[in-house]
C-alpha cells in the first residue's frame, strides 16, 4: 500500500521503518529535516514537512503524533490533509489521545468520507521498530479490513476492542495509568533503596528476579542503574498522559488516587527541568539521595 507516516518520533520512526520493510511505498512526514533523512535513507518513497504533498498518492494514513492537538492540526488545520485525500481513505490515529477526542475525528472524518480505526499503541521505541508492537483498536469493520497489510506490517498483536470509535483511547488510557504507576512506584523502591544504602544494581537483580518485578521496572529502573536517562520515552509525555487518566476520573467521577500521586511526580519532574530527560528520571523528585551518574551532571 501507499502508506503516509505522519509524525517520525521514537514510535512513528518505528512504524515508518516497519512499513518499508515490509515492501509498503511510505510517505514520511515529519517537521524535522533530520527525521525525513533518515526515513528516506531507508527506503522510503518521499518525506517532508507537509503531508498534504502526498495526500493524493495516499492509499491509507497512520498518525502518531505527539498529543490530540497536532492530530486535529495535520487532519483538519488549515494545512491538514482530510481535504486532500481521496474519498475513502482509511485514517490509523495511533496517537494517545481523550475518548471524547477520539469520537471528534471520527465524526469529522465520517462526515468528510474517510473510514477512521482509533488505533493506539503500546511497545516502546525497540517494539516499533521490529514491528512488533501491541495495537488496541477500534472502529469499523471496514477500517481493520482495508488497514489489514499496515497493522500486519507494524504490530505482533492487534486486540480488536470494539466497533466504536473512542474504545481503542479509552483502553489505552487505562494501560497508560498502569504504565505510569508502575515507573513512580518503582522509581520510589529504588529511591528507598538508595537513602538506605542498599547499592541500586544489587536492588534491581533482587526485584527483578522476584515477585515484585514489573515490565516497567525492569526496562526503566535500568536506564536509573545506568545513569542513563537519555529519552526514549520522556517525562512529559507522561504529564500528558495521566494527566488523560486523571481527566478521564473526573469525567466518569471515578477516583483515581494511585494515577493521582504519579502524576503529580511526573509533574514535580517536569517542573524541576526534567520533562525532556527519559521518564525513569521521575526519580529526580526524591531528596536526599545520591544516584548513579549524578555526579557527572
Amino acid at each position: 500500500m501507499r502508506v503516509m507516516v505522519i509524525g517520525l518520533g521514537s514510535m512513528g520512526m518505528g512504524v515508518a521503518l516497519s512499513l518499508v520493510r515490509a515492501g509498503h511505498m511510505v510517505f514520511g512526514v515529519d517537521p524535522r529535516a533530520e527525521a525525513c533523512t533518515e526515513i528516506l535513507d531507508a527506503g522510503a518513497t518521499d518525506a517532508g514537512p507537509n503531508g498534504a504533498a502526498f495526500a493524493e498518492d495516499t492509499e491509507a494514513v497512520v498518525v502518531l503524533t505527539v498529543n490530540a492537538e497536532q492530530v486535529r492540526s495535520v487532519l483538519f488545520g488549515e494545512e491538514g490533509i482530510v481535504r486532500l485525500l481521496p474519498t475513502g481513505i482509511p485514517v490509523m490515529v495511533s496517537s494517545t489521545v481523550s475518548t471524547e477526542d477520539a469520537r471528534d475525528f471520527g465524526a469529522r472524518l465520517e462526515q468528510t468520507g474517510h473510514l477512521m480505526l482509533d488505533a493506539p499503541v503500546s511497545g516502546g521505541p525497540v517494539k516499533a521498530r521490529e514491528g512488533a508492537m501491541t495495537v488496541m483498536a477500534a472502529g469499523p469493520k471496514a477500517a481493520f479490513d482495508t488497514l489489514a497489510p499496515v497493522l500486519a506490517a507494524v504490530a505482533e498483536r492487534v486486540f480488536r476492542i470494539s466497533d466504536r470509535i473512542g474504545d481503542g483511547a479509552a483502553v489505552k488510557v487505562i494501560h497508560q495509568l498502569l504504565a505510569g504507576v508502575h515507573i513512580a512506584a518503582g522509581a520510589e523502591a529504588m529511591a528507598l533503596a538508595a537513602r538506605a544504602g542498599i547499592p541500586l544494581d544489587t536492588m534491581y537483580e533482587v526485584v527483578t528476579n522476584a515477585a515484585g518485578n514489573s515490565w516497567m521496572f525492569e526496562n526503566r529502573m535500568r536506564h536509573v542503574v545506568d545513569g542513563d536517562y537519555a529519552p526514549r520515552s520522556m517525562v512529559d509525555i507522561f504529564v500528558k498522559d495521566l494527566g488523560l487518566v486523571t481527566e478521564t476520573g473526573r469525567t466518569l467521577q471515578f477516583p483515581l488516587p494511585l494515577a493521582s500521586t504519579a502524576y503529580t511526580m511526573f509533574a514535580s519532574a517536569s517542573t524541576a527541568g526534567y520533562g525532556q530527560w527519559d521518564d525513569s528520571a521521575v526519580i529526580k523528585v526524591f531528596p536526599g539521595i545520591t544516584l548513579p551518574g549524578d555526579r557527572m551532571e
